[in-house]
C-alpha cells in the first residue's frame, strides 16, 4: 500500500478554478466528506494538498490499487520480539488524531473498503474496528476525502450510488486556457510565451480523444515538459518523452502525436 502521512509545510502553488476552495471549507466545516472526480493530472491530489494547508490540518495520503483492502485503510495486530500488538492504519490513524484521509483513486481498491467508509460518511461520523472491538468517533477536525477519474469506471469497477450520495461531489476538469497557462508558468517557471505553446499543443492532443487515445495531454505533463524544456531539453525531445511516450506505447500513435507537436513548434 502505498501511503504518505505528514503535517502542511509549505504552501502547495494551486490555482483556483471556480469555487472549489469555498466548497471544500464548508464541507469541512458541516463534518461532510468530499468526493472529487475528473481526469487524470487535472490537479486533484494538488488541490487537497491545497487544502489541507489552508485548513492546517495532518494530511494521511493512500493511493489505492486492486489489493487494497479494508485492513490495510483500519489496521491490523502484528507478531515481533515482545509479542502482538495492534498498529493503526492510514484511515484509523486520521480518525484517531484528526485531520484529512485522502483516499486517491478510490474505485480502484477492493469492494470492502467502501463498506468501512460507509459510517465515516454518513451522520454517525464513526469508524468500527472489528478487530478489536473498538469504536472511534470522529473528531470535528477529520474529513474524509476520496477520489477517482470517471473515465475509468465500468461496470466492474466504479463507485456505487449509495455511497457516491453520502459525499459533497465536486468535479474538476482542466482549466481553460488562460488558467493553465498560468499554473505551468508558475510551476515550471518558464515565460508565459512557452507556457501558452504548450497549452495550445495540450488543448490540441485533447481534441484528439477519440483517436486511439486512452488518456489525454494532462496539466501534469504539460508541466513535465515545461521543465525539461528549461533545464535545456530540445523543445522536441521533452514533448517526445513528456507527452507523446507516455499517452501511447503504438508507434503510429506517437509519430501521429509528435505531428502535432511540429505544428505547434514548427519555428524551435
Amino acid at each position: 500500500m502505498q501511503q504518505t502521512d505528514h503535517l502542511p509545510t509549505g504552501q502547495p502553488f494551486y490555482q483556483q478554478v471556480a469555487n472549489e476552495e469555498e466548497l471544500f471549507v464548508q464541507a469541512w466545516k458541516h463534518g461532510l466528506p468530499a468526493l472529487i472526480k475528473g481526469p487524470t493530472g487535472c490537479g486533484k491530489t494538488r488541490f487537497v494538498q491545497y487544502m489541507a494547508h489552508k485548513l492546517n490540518l495532518p494530511l494521511y495520503t493512500v493511493a489505492c490499487h486492486d489489493d487494497l483492502s479494508a485492513t490495510d485503510l483500519v489496521g491490523r495486530h502484528l507478531i515481533g520480539a515482545e509479542g502482538t500488538w495492534w498498529q493503526d492504519g492510514p484511515l484509523t490513524r486520521a480518525v484517531r488524531e484528526g485531520g484529512i484521509c485522502y483516499l486517491d483513486e478510490v474505485v480502484e481498491a477492493r469492494q470492502d473498503t467502501t463498506v468501512v467508509l460507509h459510517p465515516l460518511a454518513d451522520d454517525r461520523r464513526e469508524l468500527f474496528i472489528e478487530r478489536t472491538g473498538e469504536t472511534l468517533q470522529a473528531p470535528d477536525n477529520f474529513m474524509l476525502v476520496v477520489s477517482y477519474n470517471p473515465g475509468y469506471q465500468n461496470l466492474l469497477k466504479g463507485m456505487k450510488p449509495s455511497t457516491r450520495q453520502r459525499f459533497v461531489a465536486m468535479r474538476f476538469d482542466y482549466p481553460q486556457p488562460e488558467q493553465e497557462a498560468r499554473i505551468v508558468a508558475t510551476e515550471a517557471g518558464i515565460d508565459d510565451r512557452l507556457a501558452g505553446q504548450l497549452v495550445r499543443l495540450g488543448n490540441a492532443i485533447r481534441r484528439l480523444e477519440n483517436h486511439d487515445l486512452e488518456e489525454v495531454a494532462s496539466t501534469r505533463l504539460l508541466i513535465f515538459a515545461a521543465r525539461m524544456i528549461k533545464a535545456g531539453v530540445p523543445v522536441r525531445q521533452a514533448c517526445l518523452a513528456c507527452l507523446a511516450e507516455p499517452l501511447s506505447d503504438d508507434l503510429q500513435t506517437v509519430r501521429a502525436l509528435m505531428d502535432v507537436v511540429d505544428v505547434h513548434f514548427s519555428e524551435d
